[in-house]
């Protein structure tokens, strides 16, 4: 026979867990709800913003690292992950730019679409030849291979292939992207380009 206080405490208990049990659930759908990434966004590599509170990796695409090089095809080497991060800062001057994102990577980025106007950045970076299509641009990576633009105007490893062949792990592209960040302010503060 369960007594009036045993009773009590077990409803307290019940209802206490069905409490946090309904506050897990609302962080839950609070973190995978679609969120806007805003603000004074700032290109760390070709694939990578931040603005100051967070960062963020365009979705669907893989540019190259800062440090990669490409050939074009007369074998001249260029900077193509320079080249690519400079494009993706172009893109994110744009006063009518707009970025939304609800999932996360293995690196706690959030995973976003930008659009500045009509122009769907992503599909850009990829349909210009300086990311590929790590999922989402299919049709704008042929269109840019059979065009020859960007990386697909001659040799280049894929960017996650460089990564392996380098060595560049998480650590090393947080610590880049650190230092990264850094010069961009000091760039923006000072107003050098």
């Amino acid at each position: 026979m369960v007594t009036g206080f045993r009773r009590s405490l077990r409803d307290g208990v019940v209802g206490v867990a069905m409490l946090l049990l309904a506050l897990l659930i609302i962080a839950k759908l609070d973190r995978d709800g679609e969120r806007d990434f805003s603000g004074d966004l700032v290109a760390i590599d070709g694939d990578t913003l931040a603005n100051g509170k967070g960062r963020a990796r365009l979705e669907g695409i893989d540019a190259p690292e800062l440090s990669q090089t490409c050939r074009h095809h007369d074998g001249e080497a260029w900077r193509c992950g320079v080249e690519a991060r400079r494009r993706l800062a172009a893109l994110l001057a744009a006063p009518s730019l707009h970025c939304k994102g609800g999932a996360f990577d293995r690196y706690d980025r959030l995973l976003v679409h930008c659009r500045t106007g009509e122009v769907d950045v992503n599909a850009f970076m990829v349909r210009e030849g300086f990311a590929v299509s790590y999922g989402g641009y299919p049709a704008e990576e042929a269109a840019a291979r059979r065009d020859g633009v960007g990386i697909w105007s001659g040799e280049f490893d894929r960017p996650e292939v460089w990564r392996r062949a380098n060595s560049l792990d998480a650590g090393e592209m947080a610590a880049a992207d650190t230092g990264d960040l850094l010069f961009a302010f000091l760039r923006r503060l000072f107003g050098i380009n």
